[in-house]
């Protein structure tokens, strides 16, 4: 069974983010950058000290992990698609 199989995953757990990096990911998320474009994803992960690859991956992530629990399919499409 792989780690994303295990019950109570949490997308965090790939990354190795302490409490600060992980507040600013966090509160980025939930001041509605749920899709940062290109130069706010830069001004995150700079922010935050990671780079951009890891800061895109963990908004991917956390963007799955939200819209599952708002009862939509992780990788839907906007409503507007």
């Amino acid at each position: 069974m792989s780690t994303k199989d295990q019950v109570g995953y949490r997308p965090t757990e790939d990354f190795n983010l302490d409490e600060d990096q992980l507040e600013i990911l966090e509160k980025n998320f939930s001041n509605g950058s749920r899709q940062p474009n290109g130069a706010t994803l830069m001004l995150i992960a700079a922010e935050a000290g990671l780079s951009e690859e890891a800061t895109t991956e963990w908004f991917k992530k956390r963007l799955a992990k939200w819209r599952e629990s708002e009862g939509l399919p992780a990788q839907c499409g906007s409503v507007t698609d």
